[in-house]
């Protein structure tokens, strides 16, 4: 068994230079998928740019009884994005350094938008996984988020716990989840360096008085979101459709970003350090 309960959280290695697409013209030499070890226990997947602009991030998190996929990306064809089989080698691989039967796998979403389930199908018939829905009802039955938003729950992955948090305002559905283990907090679509679309705001203004609330009294290494929209120089982002990104920033951000969000909703501006955008309605 492996002990994922610590002291400290172990925040792992971010030091990663991100796929970015290729011009147009030029052929991309660059797999389907991206993986990142954060730790051993602990990957982000990033689709290509040339399979689909939108370049999703996706989780992958192992515990002692199962594993955890947070969303399926953006494309479902298997042909163009072998999800499955991504996914299926990196569990085997995960396996054989630490055997066991009957290990599980959970595919869940950040939230319902086509680009983070499109992949979905691809895990159908697998054994021994579930997907979880993608309507507010069944997330919140899943996780057993009574009273929706206004609880949280928690999911155990055998030995290792995730905090799951309902943040509704850029879909009804959206949750967050933070893992004790390594400290992230995996915002989905609710903040990262981009353009963050709200589609309710007083829902949305909630779900970040909700995780600065959680931030508060919990371990919060990184904040991790499920794009990279933004260039490396303020207030510019990159058009709706780019394929060809070469200077990106960070994908990872922190709890400071969470509460200047707060300040840009209640003044109704970008961010002041323009690390994101705000786009209501």
């Amino acid at each position: 068994m492996i002990d994922y309960q610590y002291g400290a959280p172990v925040p792992g290695s971010l030091d990663v230079h991100w796929h970015h697409g290729r011009p147009p013209a030029e052929h991309d030499p660059d797999p389907e998928i991206q993986v990142h070890a954060c730790t051993e226990h602990t990957l982000i997947l990033r689709q290509s740019k040339s399979v689909h602009f939108e370049a999703p991030f996706l989780f992958l998190l192992f515990g002692n009884e199962r594993a955890m996929l947070l969303d399926t990306g953006a494309s479902e064809d298997p042909t163009r994005f072998p999800l499955r089989a991504t996914v299926d080698a990196l569990v085997d691989a995960w396996l054989l350094r630490h055997p066991r039967e009957d290990y599980e796998l959970l595919v869940a979403h950040t939230h319902g938008h086509g680009d983070h389930v499109a992949g979905d199908a691809q895990f159908a018939g697998r054994p021994l996984t579930t997907v979880v829905g993608r309507s507010q009802e069944e997330v919140a039955a899943h996780f057993g988020l009574a009273d929706w938003p206004h609880r949280q729950g928690e999911l155990d992955l055998g030995g290792r716990v995730v905090d799951v948090i309902p943040g509704p305002g850029h879909q009804e559905a959206a949750v967050v989840f933070h893992d004790r283990h390594t400290g992230l907090l995996l915002t989905g679509d609710s903040l990262y360096p981009g353009r963050i679309h709200v589609a309710d705001e007083a829902a949305f203004t909630a779900t970040v008085e909700r995780l600065l609330e959680f931030c508060a009294s919990h371990r919060v290494t990184h904040v991790l979101g499920c794009h990279i929209e933004m260039t490396a120089t303020p207030y510019e982002d990159y058009p709706r459709g780019t394929t060809y990104q070469p200077d990106e920033p960070p994908l990872q951000l922190t709890t400071g970003h969470l509460r200047r969000l707060r300040q840009a909703l209640a003044d109704g501006t970008d961010d002041p350090q323009g690390e994101f955008l705000v786009v209501t309605g």
